[in-house]
């Protein structure tokens, strides 16, 4: 007897359900099983994925989608309590299209309109969309089932009456039996369903309604049951040791055909009967053509195609003149008609009116991204900004002529304005006609380790030490192929190294500390990761993926299910898709990315800054690519804050480059990552003739003169192929993705074409082989010029913007970089190195973001100050503008609206340093007491809010705006300023960073004299020498120093000892240690937050024992990671006293007189100190130097002697270093 399983949860039912889809199909094949359901909890999810599955595998079995939905024991719009007791499951299958079209219905209606904790439908929504679908009762929560619970056997046939009038002989009655011996499992389950089925049975011979046997499965093997107990524990937040805790029965599991007999085998008919439901189905194809939605044509236009070539030769004539060359003639005809034969012109005319559109509302977009680019059509539509014919980029790279494929516009637009792009999409096409696309959030490796080491009741400690053992990634060793050069035209294969994601399986193998982890006898630290690896990749969570976009042609339920989520921005709900963005193409859909560059907020915020500051109207897009300045800047490396050009190795090679035209900026910004950046140095050597420009053939001149002779762009491969061996547009295209993605039977047979065509154009057989055999080498490295281009033209605007309008541009990274405390030190330190001052937020300076002042310096944006509202912000400016600059305190108590700033606003804008210009406050008055339990602030406010409101009531009266206001102002107490410690405490808590001043200024010194890297440099030395296994690597002493922002001392988990975790900061980031007994006790008197320390610091190496009966003992001890340690700590106040032992002066001979001998010797008596002096006479002409240190004097490096060295120019250096 066959059977199939109906009733199946995979983990779309999300932290319920625990099975993955493949297994699930595998798993039903192996047992023999005909067909199989999936039907998670209230979506469809799953179903799609299910379906391709299948098809994929080629799996003999009939895949039938279906869900559990939640029936809402009245009405879908009911809202009751804190969750819907009343809901009930209900199992529905898609019998055919039109059922599966009714489920898609069903389910997307249940969030619309029916989400209350979860989603909804009911009764009247069952029967709206029951055609083509097959329904049964469900499991114990089913309506039915609850009722005979319930005690109301009456109500039980009445609802399944209602069920029976509604699905005829396609409604079904469902029994599950499972009984449990499983120790800790569920027992009460197997009564509560002996119960139901036994009236099942009986309402089902009266009602003359079949019944069929599922299991209500929600993983896939029995042994899965333990993991899937920890899964539910996980997702209730409950300790597995607790008793009252959910538990299932653990027999929800894939069951045998015969096991599932087995249970049934007093009513082999409920067994029988799930054939019954098989035959039934249709097996479902969700797959379609492309589903465009159709563009509304203006009036004199009847067809898409024809108003499509309207604008683009009307762009045409605005991008290349009146008189367009032949050549661009015809290729805007070759596209045009590409586009007309694959079907495509609505999508063009989509994506040029919401990009028009966007321009229209100043939102930023960009020139183009990836292939598009490549075409002229879409250039003439001012979709992309970047001429394809005048940098060769290709259209067929975009749309290949050969074969109909989906075009992928992707567009930038700046972060700000994306969202409003969005919103005119869905007001044009109507809401029901766009989505957004769900994202699915799995269990990653360290974040399962946590899950499960919490339900197990791992300690917090046990628990971060495993999660901090993965590491960023692990080298496996993976079979290769490739040419064998002892055998020419043959393979060989070979071992390769490869970086890889972790997980837990592999952690276990490669991770030394895993594995003894696992060994270690430790039941509780065995359990948490072998459950963890188990539950690894589940899905957790849904979310809003952060550019996908669905366009329908009609209302999307018509295709696709949706779901609901909160808009981020308006906390409204927004339509999801139910399938993930791979799967939406595939069905039809029209998906488009709308991408957020945060450069053109940054180019927006720019442009915006030199309008306010200059008065200029700046046309970032007219600027001359020819500009010297901006190639001056590119050639010296000064690209800290430009666009794809600002990493250090990037600097390195721009000054090594010396790039004099944008060609040069395409080459670098396409080789400058891994594989092909190998070849950037024959490229600059090339480039400066210290290489000789050689092409295999003169043909190949034409395509490889902007790069020197080197093969750099996937299009130069096309452009090739296509001029030495006759290849066809698509055709190159197809050489381009099999060389890209390495398809070995595509390549062979473009290979003998190329042979072939390469002859007959009469080229030698032994060069086309070098060609070949070049392009094989580099074409998987090639880059797409079209993406090149465009962003480096972004990259080379930032760059001109940079040279020319440096404070403008500096203003508009730093206010786009403010979560970003590592990179915006790295800003703040380029301005200062270039003489601009960051000045912290000023009432009467300050707009939202960062600005330039009359005088050129920076100031900070009144919008980064935490709690103060953007609200209570534009009232201040609109005061300012609107009335000028405010007086003093009370001037700004009086004219700002008390409604609009608050207490909490006052607070932040005073201690953020922004009333630091009015001279009768400071920022230690707010908070003082200014007597009768008062604080200056409270004064303030109150005046604030009585002058205001007494100014509002005297515009009533018949005086109206002649009578002046008469409010006294109340004496302000002069207070003392804030230890500037707690003041730069306050400002950072205030505005992300330290601005007037840092707390390690007065150590600046001895930070750039006496340690070895900064925290930053410190933690990814830490990261290089743990990960390595060349042991004289470990303990060499480096010195950092810092400021300490927190001290964190906390018993051990055993009770034994203390621990302590460390955190201080110097000017450019922050690092934590963990201290143990020992180190804490010897240590302690330096813990103490506010303190200024230097750290000797080295990395321990962690040793892993492994069996080696070579080795003494039988036992060896391998490297396998390292970890951060203290050495010493010293304070920084006496580190130039302790540290410095001798000074070393710099004296050039010319600066030697009497009046000089005679200031200095006075200088050198007022510092008396430990440290020997050496004076180092040196004449640069005649190159001589000579060391005479003092016997009579020794000095000591105090801040004076370092200002009279400093204001004599003359150079120091300490210790000899």
């Amino acid at each position: 007897m066959s059977f199939a399983h109906l009733h199946v949860h995979t983990q779309y039912s999300i932290l319920d359900g625990q099975s993955k889809i493949g297994d699930l199909i595998d798993t039903a094949v192996a047992n023999g099983q005909p067909a199989l359901a999936i039907t998670d909890h209230g979506n469809m999810f799953g179903v799609k994925e299910f379906l391709d599955t299948v098809a994929k595998k080629n799996a003999p079995l009939k895949p039938i989608v279906g869900s559990e939905f939640y029936v809402a024991g009245a009405s879908r719009f009911d809202r009751k309590g804190r969750e819907d007791q009343s809901s009930y499951h209900l199992i529905m299958l898609a019998k055919n299209m039109d059922g599966y079209h009714n489920l898609i219905k069903l389910s997307s209606k249940a969030y619309i309109e029916g989400f209350y904790y979860k989603p909804r439908i009911d009764h009247e929504l069952i029967e709206q969309y029951h055609e083509g679908v097959i329904c049964c009762s469900a499991c114990l929560g089913g309506e039915v089932p609850q009722a005979i619970m319930d005690g109301d056997i009456a109500k039980a046939e009445e609802v399944a009456a209602w069920y029976k009038s509604i699905f005829g002989d396609d409604y079904y009655l469902e029994v599950q039996r499972h009984e449990t011996d499983v120790p800790g499992a569920e027992k009460s389950t197997f009564e509560h369903q002996q119960q139901v089925n036994e009236v099942i049975f009986r309402i089902a011979e009266k009602l003359g309604i079949k019944v069929v046997a599922t299991n209500d499965v929600h993983f896939v093997r029995k042994e899965d049951g333990p993991a899937h107990d920890r899964l539910i524990c996980i997702s209730t937040n409950s300790d597995f040791d607790d008793p009252k805790r959910l538990r299932y029965t653990q027999q929800e599991y894939l069951k045998s055909t015969e096991e599932m007999s087995a249970i049934f085998a007093d009513h082999p008919e409920v067994i029988s009967n799930t054939m019954e439901i098989v035959d039934k189905v249709e097996v479902l194809d969700l797959n379609h053509s492309p589903i465009l939605p159709i563009f509304p044509l203006p009036e004199g236009f009847t067809d898409s195609n024809d108003y499509l070539h309207f604008l683009t030769y009307e762009g045409a004539h605005r991008r290349y003149g009146e008189d367009i060359p032949e050549a661009t003639r015809e290729r805007i005809d070759f596209e045009l008609a590409t586009i007309k034969k694959m079907g495509f012109p609505d999508y063009f005319l989509i994506v040029q009116d919401f990009i028009k559109a966007a321009r229209d509302m100043g939102v930023w977009v960009g020139p183009g991204r990836g292939s598009a680019a490549g075409s002229v059509v879409a250039y003439c539509l001012t979709i992309t900004n970047i001429d394809p014919i005048k940098y060769d980029l290709l259209f067929e790279r975009f749309l290949n002529p050969d074969r109909i494929s989906m075009p992928d516009i992707d567009i930038d637009f700046d972060d700000e304005g994306r969202y409003r792009v969005f919103k005119y999409v869905e007001d044009k096409y109507g809401k029901d006609h766009v989505s957004h696309v769900i994202t699915f959030g799995t269990m990653a490796t360290k974040s399962v380790i946590r899950d499960v080491g919490r339900i197990q009741k791992l300690s917090l400690d046990q628990t971060d030490r495993l999660a901090k053992l993965v590491p960023r990634k692990i080298t496996v060793q993976k079979e290769k192929e490739i040419d064998d050069p002892d055998r020419p035209g043959q393979k060989k294969k070979v071992m390769e190294s490869k970086d890889v994601d972790p997980t837990i399986k592999l952690c276990i193998e490669k991770v030394p500390e895993f594995k003894e982890a696992m060994e270690s006898g430790d039941d509780l630290v065995r359990d948490t990761l072998t459950y963890a690896e188990r539950l690894e990749g589940t899905v957790r969570n849904t979310g809003v993926h952060a550019c996908a976009t669905i366009i329908g042609r009609d209302d999307l339920t018509n295709f696709i299910p949706l779901s609901t989520a909160k808009d981020k921005e308006t906390g409204k709900d927004i339509l999801v898709s139910q399938f993930e963005g791979s799967l939406i193409e595939s069905a039809g859909m029209l998906k488009m990315d709308f991408l957020g560059l945060k450069t053109l907020t940054i180019l927006k915020d720019a442009v915006e800054n030199i309008r306010q500051s200059r008065g200029e109207e700046l046309d970032i897009n007219a600027i001359p690519i020819d500009d010297e300045e901006t190639y001056a800047l590119f050639s010296r490396g000064d690209t800290i804050g430009v666009f794809q050009f600002e990493s250090e190795g990037m600097q390195k090679w721009l000054i090594e480059l010396q790039p004099s035209r944008f060609e040069d900026l395409i080459a670098m910004n396409a080789l400058y990552r891994p594989g092909p950046m190998d070849y950037i140095p024959d490229f600059v050597a090339r480039k400066h003739g210290r290489s000789k420009i050689e092409y295999d053939l003169p043909d190949m001149e034409e395509y490889l003169h902007d790069t020197y002779g080197v093969t750099v762009y996937q299009e130069q491969v096309m452009l090739l192929s296509q001029k030495l061996a006759g290849f066809t547009k698509g055709k190159a295209d197809k050489l381009r993705k099999a060389m890209g993605k390495k398809q070995i039977k595509v390549m062979a047979e473009l290979k003998d074409e190329f042979f072939a065509g390469g002859l007959e154009h009469g080229h030698p057989e032994a060069i086309l082989n070098k060609i070949w055999n070049d392009w094989e080498a580099f074409a998987s490295y090639a880059f797409n010029k079209s993406h090149a281009t465009c962003y480096a033209w972004v990259g080379y605007q930032t760059g001109y913007l940079k040279a020319h309008y440096r404070a403008e541009y500096m203003a508009a990274v730093l206010s786009n970089n403010l979560n970003n405390i590592e990179e915006i030190t790295k800003f703040m330190d380029d301005c200062r190195r270039n003489g601009m001052r960051i000045l912290g937020p000023d009432v009467n300076e300050s707009y939202t973001k960062f600005t330039v002042n009359k005088d050129g310096n920076i100031r900070f944006g009144m919008a980064g100050i935490k709690g103060i509202g953007i609200g209570a912000v534009n009232s201040i400016i609109e005061e300012r503008v609107a009335g000028g600059p405010f007086k003093d305190i009370f001037n700004f108590m009086e004219r700002v609206p008390y409604t609009s700033v608050n207490k909490k606003g006052i607070e932040a804008l005073a201690y953020s340093g922004a009333f630091d210009s009015f001279p009768e406050i400071n920022r230690g008055s707010f908070a003082m007491d200014a007597g009768k339990g008062e604080t200056c602030l409270d004064l303030l406010l109150r005046y604030g809010s009585l002058y205001q409101k007494t100014a509002e009531s005297m515009k009533d009266s018949i005086f109206g705006d002649t009578v002046q206001v008469d409010t006294a102002r109340p004496p302000l107490p002069v207070l003392p300023e804030l230890d500037q410690i707690e003041m730069l405490k306050k400002e950072k808590d205030l505005v992300g960073m330290y601005i007037s001043a840092h707390p390690l200024d007065r150590f600046r010194f001895e930070v750039e004299n006496f340690t070895t890297m900064s925290i930053p440099e410190w933690s990814a030395y830490v990261d290089e020498v743990s990960s390595s296994k060349d042991r004289e690597k470990f303990d060499k002493d480096q010195y950092i120093a810092g400021l300490v922002s927190s001290v964190d001392v906390r018993p051990k988990a055993n009770g034994n000892g203390v621990l302590c975790r460390l955190t201080i900061e110097d000017f450019k980031g922050s690092a934590t240690f963990t201290l143990f007994d020992k180190d804490y006790e010897a240590f302690s008197g330096y813990l103490r937050p506010h303190e200024f320390i230097l750290l000797k610091v080295y990395v321990a190496p962690r040793f892993n024992k492994v069996d080696d009966k070579n080795a003494r003992g039988g036992k060896r001890f391998d490297i396998s990671g390292g970890f951060p340690k203290i050495r010493a700590i010293s304070l920084l106040a006496n580190v130039r006293e302790s540290m410095i032992k001798e000074m070393v002066i710099d004296l050039p001979i010319e600066k030697i007189d009497s009046e000089f001998v005679k200031g200095f010797r006075k200088a050198v008596r007022h510092n008396r100190g430990k440290s020997r002096l050496t004076i180092n006479v040196y004449d640069m002409q005649e190159k001589i130097n000579a060391e005479f240190f003092s016997r009579k004097y020794s000095v000591t490096a105090a801040d004076d002697f370092l200002s009279y060295l400093k204001l004599n120019g003359l150079n120091y250096r300490i210790n000899k270093s």
